[in-house]
């Protein structure tokens, strides 16, 4: 029989940020629901202590309070100040994302929002280029390529409001979270930052929730399966598969396979909602896996 290929690190990684943004398409619609009863505050506190209480038991079985006698060799799962002051780190961008779209969403449309956060597959490029970094020609088209999609896909007229603006800081802090994500993630395990970083974060988002919980009690029972699967699969397992995957991706790359989110949630919102594309919508999808494609191909040696 002949042998199966073997899959390899790099290929592994674009499978495991593409089911990212299938998990993160099929938020869409629930979040769009859940937010007729919930605050965005308390559903994003709710999704991140679910996605903590998730994560406890790593901190009993893989966060070890590491030996100054020995240097850990390669990525390291012990919580050392290094990892917790990274993790916090990473973890204030992340927030800051989720916070500022949440808000955004309120006031924007979310067609609109969707292309606007999307806008990080143009920033990562060139922040990364404001910090001397090379960018290949390759991926610069396919960024703009990407860019295009997305707007063929997501965009409505009209003029831009605050919630836009709101929204365009959110995909700022996405971008400085990918950059800074590139530059950390060969440090530490994948499971060590996840931990830390979702740990933060829900700390984090209960402080900003804290004085809309007890009115929305009710509202949360309601909605514990939205919360719940937002919290396990779209925080705790997408979290993790962001940290995996790029140890082996660069953020350039992974930005733009991030904009397969607005695909997918194009197609989540056909299934559920009964929204339909038009010949904008497919053609807006075709350009963005044509992008995708083109970033993940290589050069000729």
């Amino acid at each position: 029989m002949p042998r199966m290929p073997k899959v390899t690190a790099r290929q592994w990684s674009i499978f495991i940020l593409v089911l990212s943004n299938v998990i993160w398409g099929s938020t869409f619609p629930l979040i769009k629901t859940s937010l007729g009863t919930l605050s965005p505050s308390v559903l994003v506190m709710a999704r991140f202590v679910v996605a903590a209480i998730a994560l406890l038991p790593v901190v009993g079985m893989r966060l070890r309070p590491v030996s100054l006698a020995v240097a850990p060799v390669g990525p390291s799962s012990h919580l050392s100040k290094g990892l917790i002051l990274d993790g916090i780190g990473v973890s204030v961008l992340m927030f800051s994302a989720v916070l500022t779209q949440a808000i955004g969403l309120e006031t924007a449309p979310a067609n609109r929002a969707a292309f606007i956060t999307s806008l990080n597959v143009i920033l990562v490029p060139i922040f990364a280029r404001l910090l001397g970094r090379k960018i290949s020609i390759r991926v610069a088209i396919a960024a703009g390529l990407a860019l295009a999609g997305v707007g063929l896909l997501s965009w409505e007229g009209g003029a831009l409001g605050v919630g836009d603006l709101w929204v365009l800081l959110c995909a700022a802090c996405w971008a400085v979270y990918i950059l800074r994500m590139e530059r950390i993630v060969q440090r530490y395990s994948a499971t060590a930052l996840t931990t830390v970083q979702v740990m933060a974060i829900a700390l984090l988002s209960l402080l900003w929730a804290a004085p809309h919980i007890a009115s929305q009690t009710a509202a949360l029972i309601v909605s514990a399966a939205v919360v719940l699967y937002l919290g396990l699969f779209a925080t705790a397992l997408t979290t993790w598969t962001q940290a995996s995957a790029q140890r082996h991706l660069s953020a350039t790359e992974a930005a733009i396979l991030y904009t397969l989110e607005p695909v997918f949630a194009s197609l989540f919102a056909f299934w559920w909602l009964g929204e339909r594309w038009g010949l904008r919508g497919w053609l807006g999808g075709g350009v963005i896996l044509a992008a995708t494609l083109l970033s993940q191909l290589r050069p000729r040696t």
